[in-house]
């Protein structure tokens, strides 16, 4: 059970009934996220990692941590490392982690915080669980998002949001079907709380058995639908989600070959589903990627490299070396 949830969904501001006046996006693909591992070895499913870049863009990468009970003695984190050229987002659904960086941001985040950050032009972080929790083990649910950043915006000021778990938008289906946690972005006219470089829609819904979830989408952003749990349906043609799985939509705004279809994306539950949504506006830039650095081009890429060596990236702090 996702730890931010309310009794009676209906007692919140609700998105508008589906009315047949907005054409819902048809489903491109559904492709299952391989498991793998990420830090000192904590468990991941990479639910992006088989889907083609440009019908990403401006996304990067996006893991599912956990959903796993840990033991004592087994929780596990990241341990120091650099970032440049993009935005990480950390939601956690259930459990909690520390986060700690070279620019004076961190904190604990935990059961439906969020931490939002720039890493710009360059930002050492770690991400751990408390010695508490490595004591005791417990739950440990998350997801970590990277979003692209414009070349015009990669050297920009590193900056951290800490987005608390009650500042997150929540909103009803039409029917109180299904819950919206709404965190970044725009959706019928409701902001979710993530100040975003790139303009993006963030959100994490739970849909009860046998309900449906129609939500307005922006005619210029891309539509991804991952299910986190349960068992469901995507798009008008009813094609089946499941646990572990992404849905890709049409639709990429206004990149040549590419489209524009629906302006709605519609999810249906047949289990109680659990799902992240998310949709931005495609950057349509070169992308070279490697390892914690997303820069335009490989010449810029190995300056991120030489700039962290040469320690103009950040430095530990003091106590945390």
């Amino acid at each position: 059970m996702p730890a931010v949830t309310v009794e009676n969904p209906l007692a919140l501001p609700r998105l508008p009934r589906p009315d047949g006046a907005r054409p819902e996006r048809k489903v491109l693909a559904v492709e299952t996220a391989p498991s793998g591992f990420e830090g000192e070895g904590f468990p991941v499913r990479k639910a992006l990692a088989t889907i083609k870049p440009e019908y990403l863009d401006p996304f990067v990468m996006m893991d599912q941590m956990g959903e796993i009970d840990y033991a004592a003695g087994e929780p596990k984190g990241t341990p120091w490392h650099p970032h440049r050229g993009f935005e990480t987002v950390t939601y956690m659904i259930d459990g909690v982690i520390d986060h700690l960086d070279s620019n004076g941001g961190g904190g604990t985040i935990t059961n439906g915080d969020t931490q939002w950050m720039t890493a710009g032009a360059g930002i050492l972080h770690q991400e751990a669980p408390p010695e508490w929790l490595v004591q005791q083990g417990g739950l440990f649910h998350g997801i970590q998002l990277w979003v692209n950043l414009p070349g015009a915006k990669k050297m920009i000021a590193p900056k951290y949001q800490d987005i608390g778990a009650s500042s997150v938008a929540l909103l009803s289906s039409d029917d109180g079907g299904a819950l919206v946690r709404l965190i970044a972005g725009d959706l019928a006219g409701h902001a979710g709380p993530g100040s975003t470089q790139t303009p993006i829609t963030m959100l994490h819904a739970t849909i009860s058995p046998g309900a449906r979830l129609t939500l307005p989408w922006r005619k210029d952003f891309n539509a991804l639908v991952y299910a986190l749990s349960g068992r469901g349906t995507v798009g008008a043609e009813r094609r089946p989600l499941a646990s572990g799985q992404l849905a890709v939509f049409d639709g990429f705004g206004d990149r040549p070959g590419l489209t524009t279809s629906g302006e709605s994306i519609t999810i249906t539950a047949k289990d109680a589903l659990d799902v992240i949504v998310l949709g931005g506006k495609p950057i349509g830039e070169p992308v070279a990627h490697y390892g914690p650095f997303v820069m335009n081009t490989h010449a810029e890429l190995v300056q991120a490299f030489e700039d962290f060596q040469a320690g103009r990236l950040g430095t530990v702090p003091a106590g945390h070396a």
